[in-house]
């Protein structure tokens, strides 16, 4: 059984920070890409950024370039979102998902296999 659970959501103002954890357990993910989505109110869902589990490579939207940060620890099976000057823009429900088809890194939700539940972040203007 593959799981996926995020945690670190919550209530920021605008400019502040906020690190999300996805720890994922069930199986050996450490060959494939894990990646984080985004999805606010009556909005599809966006791709974020992801990261090469094996290498460490990653990938950003452009909307979150330079602001957001993806990083990975393969011993806790766990990646991480920092995101740093949050604007009310970003508020959505965040999803971890993990793609086990190595083709790169894929932007579409539908090219990820498994998500996780989904984590509450909301940022106040």
């Amino acid at each position: 059984q593959v799981q996926l659970v995020e945690s670190g959501g919550g209530l920021v103002q605008a400019g502040g920070s906020l690190r999300l954890s996805c720890e994922a357990s069930g199986r050996t993910f450490s060959s494939y890409t894990m990646g984080w989505f985004r999805q606010a109110p009556g909005k599809e869902r966006e791709f974020v950024a992801a990261i090469s589990l094996s290498r460490g490579t990653t990938r950003h939207a452009d909307s979150v370039q330079g602001r957001f940060t993806i990083s990975r620890d393969n011993a806790k099976n766990t990646v991480y979102l920092q995101m740093n000057s949050l604007k009310p823009e970003d508020t959505a429900v965040y999803y971890c998902a993990v793609d086990t088809v190595i083709l790169g890194f894929r932007t579409t939700p539908g090219a990820y296999n498994y998500w996780g539940q989904g984590t509450q972040v909301t940022v106040s203007s």
